[in-house]
Protein backbone atom coordinates (compact mmCIF):
# COMPACT_ATOMS: atom_id res chain seq x y z
CA UNK A 1 0.00 0.00 0.00
CA UNK A 2 1.32 3.44 -0.88
CA UNK A 3 2.47 5.50 2.05
CA UNK A 4 0.78 8.62 0.61
CA UNK A 5 -2.64 6.95 0.85
CA UNK A 6 -2.01 5.96 4.46
CA UNK A 7 -0.84 9.48 5.35
CA UNK A 8 -3.80 11.08 3.55
CA UNK A 9 -6.24 8.77 5.34
CA UNK A 10 -4.61 9.61 8.68
CA UNK A 11 -4.78 13.34 7.91
CA UNK A 12 -8.48 13.17 7.02
CA UNK A 13 -9.30 11.28 10.22
CA UNK A 14 -7.12 13.69 12.23
CA UNK A 15 -8.79 16.77 10.73
CA UNK A 16 -12.23 15.33 11.43
CA UNK A 17 -11.26 14.38 15.00
CA UNK A 18 -10.22 17.97 15.72
CA UNK A 19 -13.40 19.35 14.14
CA UNK A 20 -15.64 16.85 15.95
CA UNK A 21 -13.79 17.43 19.23
CA UNK A 22 -14.29 21.18 18.97
CA UNK A 23 -17.90 20.68 17.93
CA UNK A 24 -18.50 18.47 20.96
CA UNK A 25 -16.71 20.78 23.38
CA UNK A 26 -18.46 23.93 22.21
CA UNK A 27 -21.63 23.39 20.21
CA UNK A 28 -22.83 20.18 21.85
CA UNK A 29 -21.84 20.95 25.44
CA UNK A 30 -25.19 22.61 26.14
CA UNK A 31 -27.22 20.07 24.16
CA UNK A 32 -25.85 16.74 25.38
CA UNK A 33 -26.07 15.15 28.79
CA UNK A 34 -22.80 14.41 30.60
CA UNK A 35 -23.03 10.73 29.59
CA UNK A 36 -23.73 11.59 25.96
CA UNK A 37 -20.85 14.07 25.88
CA UNK A 38 -18.54 11.47 27.39
CA UNK A 39 -19.55 8.90 24.74
CA UNK A 40 -19.00 11.46 21.99
CA UNK A 41 -15.55 12.23 23.40
CA UNK A 42 -14.68 8.51 23.43
CA UNK A 43 -15.45 8.37 19.70
CA UNK A 44 -13.23 11.41 19.07
CA UNK A 45 -10.36 10.01 21.16
CA UNK A 46 -10.37 6.62 19.47
CA UNK A 47 -10.56 8.29 16.07
CA UNK A 48 -7.55 10.47 16.87
CA UNK A 49 -5.53 7.64 18.44
CA UNK A 50 -5.95 5.51 15.36
CA UNK A 51 -5.35 8.42 12.99
CA UNK A 52 -2.00 8.88 14.74
CA UNK A 53 -1.22 5.18 14.36
CA UNK A 54 -1.96 5.39 10.64
CA UNK A 55 0.17 8.54 10.39
CA UNK A 56 3.12 6.87 12.11
CA UNK A 57 2.80 3.85 9.85
CA UNK A 58 2.56 6.06 6.78
CA UNK A 59 5.80 7.85 7.65
CA UNK A 60 7.67 4.73 8.74
CA UNK A 61 9.66 2.43 6.55
CA UNK A 62 7.65 -0.36 8.14
CA UNK A 63 5.62 -2.18 5.53
CA UNK A 64 2.02 -2.10 6.76
CA UNK A 65 -0.19 -4.80 5.40
CA UNK A 66 -3.20 -3.76 3.36
CA UNK A 67 -5.36 -5.74 5.78
CA UNK A 68 -4.13 -3.74 8.80
CA UNK A 69 -4.76 -0.46 6.95
CA UNK A 70 -8.33 -1.49 6.15
CA UNK A 71 -8.96 -2.79 9.66
CA UNK A 72 -7.92 0.56 11.14
CA UNK A 73 -9.77 2.60 8.52
CA UNK A 74 -13.04 0.66 8.68
CA UNK A 75 -12.68 0.29 12.43
CA UNK A 76 -12.52 4.07 12.87
CA UNK A 77 -15.54 4.56 10.63
CA UNK A 78 -17.67 1.88 12.26
CA UNK A 79 -16.60 2.53 15.85
CA UNK A 80 -16.34 6.31 16.09
CA UNK A 81 -18.94 7.31 13.55
CA UNK A 82 -21.54 4.92 14.98
CA UNK A 83 -20.96 6.51 18.39
CA UNK A 84 -21.46 9.97 16.87
CA UNK A 85 -24.68 8.80 15.24
CA UNK A 86 -25.98 7.16 18.40
CA UNK A 87 -25.24 10.18 20.58
CA UNK A 88 -26.59 12.80 18.20
CA UNK A 89 -29.73 10.83 17.35
CA UNK A 90 -30.35 10.16 21.04
CA UNK A 91 -29.99 13.89 21.77
CA UNK A 92 -32.67 14.55 19.15
CA UNK A 93 -34.97 11.97 20.76
CA UNK A 94 -34.82 9.58 17.81
CA UNK A 95 -32.03 7.18 18.75
CA UNK A 96 -30.83 5.13 15.77
CA UNK A 97 -30.63 1.84 17.64
CA UNK A 98 -29.43 -0.06 14.58
CA UNK A 99 -26.05 1.65 15.09
CA UNK A 100 -25.59 -0.05 18.49
CA UNK A 101 -24.31 -3.37 17.11
CA UNK A 102 -22.04 -1.58 14.63
CA UNK A 103 -19.88 -0.02 17.36
CA UNK A 104 -18.42 -3.31 18.67
CA UNK A 105 -17.76 -4.48 15.11
CA UNK A 106 -15.69 -1.34 14.64
CA UNK A 107 -13.91 -2.06 17.91
CA UNK A 108 -13.11 -5.59 16.79
CA UNK A 109 -11.67 -4.23 13.55
CA UNK A 110 -9.42 -1.87 15.53
CA UNK A 111 -8.23 -4.80 17.65
CA UNK A 112 -7.67 -6.83 14.47
CA UNK A 113 -5.56 -4.00 13.04
CA UNK A 114 -3.35 -4.04 16.13
CA UNK A 115 -3.14 -7.83 15.98
CA UNK A 116 -2.09 -7.72 12.33
CA UNK A 117 0.65 -5.25 13.23
CA UNK A 118 1.83 -7.62 15.94
CA UNK A 119 1.87 -10.56 13.55
CA UNK A 120 3.69 -8.60 10.84
CA UNK A 121 6.36 -7.58 13.37
CA UNK A 122 7.43 -11.21 13.52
Amino acid sequence: MKHQIIIATAAIFGILAVIFGAFGAHALKKTLSADQLHSFEVGVKYQMYHALVLLALGFSSYNITVSAYWCFTLGIILFSFSIYGLVLSDAKGKKMRFLGPITPIGGLLLVAGWFLLLVSAF
